[in-house]
């Protein structure tokens, strides 16, 4: 007992070894994927980010060059109509540019995936395409009337601004390559026309240039969240998809084990039970005297030693195939109707000559008109034997142990086998439970065993749908109750009545 505290705290510090070593394996790994990322976050979100921004250019192909065109005819109100087209043509052959590069990327092997490449590519287009939308201050060189052209230059690049902000948006130094030229020359060429209102134009490019860069950046950052939970989502389902493999695996190794033990253990059992047969046999012969009286006495009593030796180790075995083949799930009942108070007492006057050996008071208590149980004779007798032969084994000299049969409170069956023995500990009733389980207390009072008992006879009650019930105190004995259910109770039928009319009237017609 002492020993379970130092135990337990072992096993905290591994425990707690194990996650230290595993976050600083994350840390690592982290801090080595910003290393070699283009973007500063992690290598594997660099695809993540570039292919969505491909799709987001791919998605606009028909949308802004529609839009170049409707910003085109307003500006011809203005300005001439070939200086507009030839406006829309240069901007319209820069998206050209910019969407034949998201072409080839998305038609690239994610295996030969260059992110700083294609980064740098990516930002050269934008750039060449924000050039294109920075021509729009050429307008004035050719306008007819320039009253109102700062504010169609103005509204056409704030338009311009917004759209490659949005389109570009989970790609920074794209943003600033497509929106700053444009940005800077409408700027400039407002605040060099002069005036009042050119100048709050100009102040309202460069305030637009900074929210749709801020808000480019927070659609950035959220776009990023999304995959960063993505990536965890998808790392906890590979986790839980190893880890269910490796349970799936381990159950394999576990279910051939077993089935190696069991066939070992069916395999031995007839190699040893035949041998023993012959040593049980002949002991019996010699210790009975048979063939005549031995010539030294103490020769009766060794034959006897060996009689009984080789019953226990007889029953053991018996015990282990047993177990092996209810764990093999290859027990199978033959199931009929039986009266659990005659097998109970058949096992009782089995015992009763032990219970007298060592003084121990054995007392029954059989319910009256009790039907009888549809299952495994053989097996029934089986846990009746092991219920009390364990009584009687850890009762000690002149105690107490009684039996009783009755109904339960579902209407099935019972069966109690209570002693006044040295009682079990709380902490070790599993033990005892469990296969060559034994408490403490049983190696001190108890002949020995190999602790198959009791969990045999909690397998033959499952396979008769039943239940085992353990009750025990320290110092104040234990109780055990195998109960079966209400189903396989034989109860006999009512009889059946037919009921007749009071009044049967019969017409002739004549």
């Amino acid at each position: 007992m002492p020993l379970k505290p130092a135990m337990h705290d072992q096993d905290v510090r591994a425990q707690m070894g194990r996650e230290f070593k595993r976050d600083s394996q994350r840390t690592v790994f982290d801090a080595r994927q910003r290393l070699t990322s283009s973007s500063g976050t992690r290598a594997s979100f660099d695809f993540e980010l570039l292919d969505e921004y491909a799709n987001s250019r791919l998605s606009g192909l028909l949308a802004v060059p529609a839009l170049v065109l409707i910003l085109a005819l307003f500006a011809s109100l203005w300005v001439s109509p070939l200086a507009a087209a030839a406006w829309a043509g240069a901007v319209i052959a820069a998206n050209l540019i910019v969407v034949w590069f998201c072409r080839r990327f998305k038609a690239e092997e994610p295996t030969r995936f260059n992110a700083g490449r294609w980064t740098a590519s990516f930002v050269v287009a934008e750039m060449v395409n924000g050039i294109g939308w920075a021509l729009l201050p050429l307008f004035t060189l050719v306008a007819a009337e320039t009253t109102p052209l700062p504010v169609v230059m103005f509204a056409m690049a704030l338009v311009g601004i917004a759209a490659n902000a949005v389109s570009t948006r989970t790609l920074p130094g794209a943003t600033l390559a497509s929106t700053l030229p444009s940005a800077a020359t409408v700027t400039i060429s407002l605040v060099t026309a002069g005036g009042t209102l050119n100048w709050a134009l100009a102040a309202v490019v460069i305030g637009g240039q900074i929210f749709f860069v801020y808000l480019a950046k927070q659609l950035y950052a959220s776009e990023l969240e999304t995959i960063e939970h993505q990536a965890e989502k998808d790392s906890l389902i590979n986790e839980l998809e190893e880890a269910r493999e490796m349970s799936d695996e381990a159950r394999r190794h576990a279910e051939q084990a077993n089935i190696a033990k069991s066939q070992f253990l069916a395999t031995m059992s007839h190699e040893l039970r035949t041998p023993l047969n012959a040593i049980i046999g002949f002991s019996e012969v010699l210790h009975s005297e048979l063939l005549g009286p031995h010539g030294v006495p103490q020769y009766k009593e060794y034959a006897g030693d060996i009689h009984s030796s080789g019953q226990h180790l007889l029953n053991l075995i018996n015990e282990l195939l047993d177990l092996s083949r209810i764990e093999a799930g290859k027990y199978d009942l033959n199931e009929e109707a039986v009266s659990l108070i005659d097998i109970a007492e058949d096992c009782r006057r089995m015992v009763e000559i032990r219970a007298r050996a060592k003084s121990i008071e054995l007392s029954v208590s059989y319910a009256h008109n009790l039907p009888k149980l549809w299952g495994d004779e053989r097996a029934i007798r089986q846990v009746v034997l092991n219920l009390l032969t364990n009584a009687i084994k850890f009762t000690p000299q002149s105690g107490k142990v009684h039996l009783m049969v009755t109904r339960s409170g579902d209407g099935g069956q019972l069966l109690s086998v209570r002693d006044n023995g040295p009682g079990i500990p709380e902490n070790e009733i599993e033990t005892v439970l469990s296969s060559f389980g034994q408490g403490s207390l049983a190696h001190k009072s108890a002949e020995q065993g190999a602790g198959l008992g009791l969990p045999i006879v909690q397998k033959i009650m499952e396979l008769h749908q039943g239940r085992f019930d353990l009750f025990s105190k320290l110092r104040f004995g234990t109780e055990v109750i195998a109960t079966f259910p209400r189903a396989r109770v034989m109860d006999a039928l009512a009889p059946v009545v037919e009921k007749k009319p009071r009044l049967q009237i019969y017409s002739e017609a004549g």
